[in-house]
C-alpha cells in the first residue's frame, strides 16, 4: 500500500491530473467559441450548417451519416480555433523566446560548452576567448 500511496504523491501523476482538469475546463470554452460564435458566423454566410438529416438506407437498414459529418465538421472548426489561436501564438512566443536566449550565449570554441557571449575565459576549460 505504501508503494501506492508513494505512486499517487508523484509530482507527475497530480500534474496529469491537474492538466486533465485544465483540459476539461479549456474543452469548454473551444466548445462554446465554437457553437456560439464561429458557426453562427458561418450560418450568417450559407445557412445553418445542419446535416443530422442526411441518411441513405440499403435494404432494411438505415444509415445516418449526417451525425457523423456534423461531428466531422464541429471537430475541424475546433481543431482551427485551437490551432490559430493557441498553437501558431504560442509557436512564435517560443521561437522568439528561444532566439533571445540563443543571442546571450555562445559556444567555447574549445570544448563546445554553452557560454556568454561577452566571456574572456571558458569556466569548463579555461580556454582564453576573443569577446564577441
Amino acid at each position: 500500500m505504501s508503494g501506492f500511496k508513494k505512486f499517487l504523491l508523484q509530482g507527475n501523476v497530480i500534474d496529469l491530473a491537474i492538466a486533465v482538469v485544465i483540459g476539461a475546463a479549456f474543452t469548454a470554452i473551444v466548445n462554446s467559441f465554437v457553437a456560439d460564435l464561429l458557426t453562427p458566423l458561418i450560418s450568417a454566410f450559407g445557412g445553418l450548417p445542419d446535416f443530422s438529416s442526411l441518411k441513405f438506407t440499403i435494404g432494411r437498414s438505415s444509415f445516418n451519416y449526417g451525425n457523423f459529418v456534423n461531428a466531422l465538421v464541429s471537430f475541424l472548426m475546433v481543431a482551427g480555433v485551437v490551432y490559430f489561436l493557441i498553437v501558431r501564438p504560442y509557436t512564435s512566443y517560443k521561437d522568439r523566446r528561444a532566439a533571445a536566449e540563443e543571442a546571450t550565449h555562445r559556444a567555447c570554441p574549445e570544448c563546445l560548452t554553452e557560454i556568454p557571449k561577452a566571456a574572456k575565459r571558458c569556466p569548463a576549460c579555461t580556454s582564453e576567448l576573443t569577446s564577441v
